[in-house]
């Protein structure tokens, strides 16, 4: 794959996710310090969730899904620049920056998050169609009890993880059934984690910045 693949700019086929679903909650975890790096990650410029038009449709109708059950969709991560993914991997290079061991990675060394697959060096979500997310209720108003918040790199958050409540396992399995109705496929680590199985930029990494710039 050439550079021109991995660093395309064209946003031509991408939307920011709440113009489709205006009742989406967003919590852009890289735009803040609270993730398992403890900065702002490269490229995210706002809290701002952006996807492919193709990705954002087959959301609606699972947001369209949920909202007759009670729940709303809150995002963590959708679109990620190639940039952010090279701040990751030089992040794993430092062995000395162990800020947020506690909170995301306990029971795991920096190396292994690569080797179990929790941090790639070309990630799905700079393809476009990628999303992290869960379900929040809007009868407790809280977010569903998934057994494991966003990006802990533990085997309790595998969704088929044994180690969770089987409520918690039910939860997840909402979100998954949704999911996987509507188009998406998961992975067998993350149980927040979906790609659309029919992406159309199955091959291009792109790398502009998470920004609502390119839509105003």
């Amino acid at each position: 794959m050439d550079y021109k693949r991995q660093a395309e700019l064209d946003t031509s086929g991408f939307v920011l996710l709440a113009d489709y679903i205006p009742s989406v909650i967003q919590e852009i975890r890289y735009y803040s310090t609270f993730n398992f790096i403890g900065d702002r990650i490269d490229g995210y410029e706002e809290p701002c969730a952006v996807i492919t038009k193709e990705a954002a449709r087959a959301l609606k109708e699972v947001s369209n899904e949920m909202i007759v059950k009670g729940y709303r969709l809150k995002i963590f991560d959708a679109y990620r620049p190639a940039k952010a993914v090279r701040h990751f991997v030089l992040w794993g290079i430092e062995d000395l920056d162990l800020r947020m061991k506690p909170f995301f990675y306990p029971d795991l060394e920096k190396q292994e998050l690569f080797r179990q697959g929790y941090i790639a060096k070309m990630s799905s979500h700079s393809r476009g169609s990628t999303v992290d997310l869960t379900l929040f209720d809007m009868k407790t108003g809280q977010e569903l009890d998934m057994g494991s918040p966003f990006d802990l790199f533990s085997d309790i958050s595998h969704p088929d993880s044994k180690k969770v409540t089987d409520e918690q396992h039910h939860n997840r399995m909402i979100l998954q059934k949704a999911m996987t109705r509507n188009g998406f496929v998961p992975i067998d680590c993350e149980w927040w984690h979906f790609t659309l199985a029919d992406e159309p930029y199955p091959e291009t990494y792109f790398d502009f910045n998470v920004s609502s710039e390119y839509w105003r």
